[in-house]
């Protein structure tokens, strides 16, 4: 099976660009004011979004970050045009935690923030402040149900070999209110680790002992433990909230074995595994076993919850705005939440989005993608080939568990089957630019260096017989006299590992002038499993020109080709 992929285009001259012309300005539209209430988790990322369209397009968004119970029970009795929830309405009413009542008016979810629950810390060591505290999860789950109480522990001295750990009481800091960040740890907890927390996914976080501090909102737990009298506390607050308080996160122990902080990138990984049900929401327990080795594990999302018919306040015109507002939060108002300690939207999320924003009264429709500046994809993208996937930075070494991950809870007594599929996808995905400009070269000068840039191989046939990847050059030809040669030979290759492999390897460089190709540029070996993440490679280019060369312009083609063994 062969496949062959155009790379790179090398132009031995400057490429001229044309500048887009704007188009005139629109006559300014005009908006109703919004008002909303609820998750306190992505409070920090809404707040942004509307300063910006207050600014942009003269929308007044007014919010309330009373934290997503509060939020729920608002949008239930109609207070409110819209809520943010770090999840979705319970079965089982209580009063911190309401359902839909009959009769209601009809809704959606969309999720528009995406973040790691992160487990904020005040910890010092012989006055030294830790800044690089790495747990497992199930000394996580050990902390919050009360069996872990010191710092000592030796489940925690463990995860920490490089540290001596203080004899030092662990304070636990919890959420007093109703909580869709409670709600995102415990539900982690209760789905990975059941054997030790045995109180299920909880909004209201349930009262475990004495030695637990309760404060309302993600402001409340995140401003004690960076007191002070918080030294020795640990809390799980939004990734955002530990940022602006200056507090240093835990990095947790993820299925593929590596000890992950809750990064923009590693949260945006991370769900990339969710499976979204028809009303938009996420099942997580597939992000919370993601083995991807980036991906943070208590990732989750906050959902706007958007009528899907009018009601008692909410109009078409009121549709009319809020559509606006999600069509902003959804492309260019993911750019700022990286800054902020958020995630931007993975593709599959912000598909949901698109189709679901039309169902808004009074929208405007669905979200073109190809034209939404979403930092995480671009046109042409897929779920499994996506910018997010193929820059996303991999974990050091350093923080990969020295042994085989501890696993969760194994429940005996339950007859499981698996049957392994292959998604029989063999493929190159060639670099993401185009064309490589060398620039303006002297005849004999020095050697001038540019990349070739990305390129990725997956195979997951059903049968692993191996690959090879070949990368050919052809000679440069003048452009003005197609008689003007400079043979390949000046061109010269590095090529490297982007992200390794088992069973991959990549072939020794050549040097500018003694180039031979076409050359085998990287192999995988029978039975290699790339999955779908894919091998990643990346080339160092050097051209020379030689001093006979004929003054001109000239041009090159690079050649990828994966051959199937």
């Amino acid at each position: 099976m062969i496949r062959g992929v155009r790379g790179a285009l090398l132009l031995v001259t400057a490429i001229v660009t044309a500048l887009a012309v704007p188009a005139p300005a629109q006559a300014a539209e005009s908006f109703v004011p919004l008002s909303g209430s609820g998750s306190t988790w992505g409070q920090n990322g809404l707040d942004v979004w509307r300063r910006d369209v207050a600014r942009t397009d003269g929308i007044t968004v007014n919010y309330s970050g009373t934290g997503s119970s509060a939020g729920r029970r608002d949008f239930i009795a109609q207070t409110v045009d819209f809520a943010v929830s770090d999840v979705p309405f319970q079965t089982e009413a209580t009063s911190e935690s309401p359902t839909p009542e009959a009769g209601m008016p009809p809704y959606e979810y969309l999720p528009l923030l995406a973040g790691g629950t992160a487990l904020a810390y005040n910890l010092w060591i012989d006055g030294h402040r830790v800044t690089d505290l790495r747990l497992s999860g199930a000394v996580v789950a050990g902390i919050f149900a009360g069996r872990i109480t010191r710092w000592n522990d030796p489940e925690i001295q463990a995860d920490n070999p490089a540290l001596s750990m203080p004899d030092q009481a662990i304070t636990p800091v919890v959420r007093a209110d109703g909580s869709g960040s409670s709600a995102q740890l415990t539900g982690w907890m209760a789905d990975r680790y059941p054997s030790i927390w045995t109180s299920g996914m909880r909004s209201v976080f349930p009262h475990i002992a004495d030695s637990f501090r309760a404060q309302n909102g993600s402001l409340g737990v995140a401003g004690y433990v960076s007191q002070d009298y918080g030294r020795g506390a640990i809390t799980y607050v939004e990734a955002s909230y530990a940022q602006n308080a200056g507090l240093p996160v835990a990095k947790v122990l993820n299925d593929a074995g590596y000890y992950v902080a809750p990064t923009p990138a590693a949260a945006s990984i991370a769900l990339l595994a969710a499976t979204p049900a028809p009303d938009g929401t996420l099942d997580l327990r597939r992000v919370h076993r993601s083995t991807d080795p980036r991906a943070y594990p208590i990732s989750s999302v906050s959902y706007l919850i958007a009528p899907t018919a009018t009601n008692r306040i909410f109009t078409a015109e009121k549709g009319r705005t809020l559509s606006r507002f999600v069509q902003y939060a959804a492309c260019e108002g993911q750019q700022e939440l990286p800054g902020l300690g958020y995630g931007a939207l993975p593709l599959p999320l912000a598909r949901i989005v698109a189709d679901g924003v039309s169902r808004i009264p009074g929208s405007s429709g669905t979200i073109d993608l190809d034209g939404c500046r979403n930092p995480t994809f671009a046109p042409g993208d897929t779920a499994s080939d996506n910018v997010l996937l193929r820059t996303a930075p991999m974990p050091p070494e350093s923080d990969r568990h020295p042994g085989p991950a501890p696993r969760a809870d194994e429940v005996d007594g339950v007859n499981v089957s698996a049957t392994v599929t292959a998604s029989d996808l063999f493929q190159l995905t060639a670099p993401t630019s185009t064309s490589i400009d060398f620039g303006d070269l002297g005849r004999g000068g020095g050697e001038v260096a540019r990349a070739l840039g990305r390129f990725s191989v997956v195979d997951d046939r059903n049968r692993l017989g191996g690959w090879s990847l070949q990368f050919s050059v052809s000679d440069f030809v003048g452009i003005d006299d197609a008689a003007a040669r400079v043979s390949s030979t000046f061109l010269g290759i590095a090529p490297h590992e982007t992200t390794h492999q088992d069973g991959v390897s990549i072939a020794d460089g050549q040097e500018a002038g003694q180039a031979v190709y076409p050359m085998i540029l990287a192999t995988g070996e029978p039975g290699t499993t790339t999955t779908l993440v894919g091998a990643t490679f990346d080339a160092d280019l050097s051209l020379r020109i030689p001093r006979d060369a004929a003054v001109g312009r000239y041009r090159s083609t690079v050649t990828l080709t994966l051959i199937g063994l």
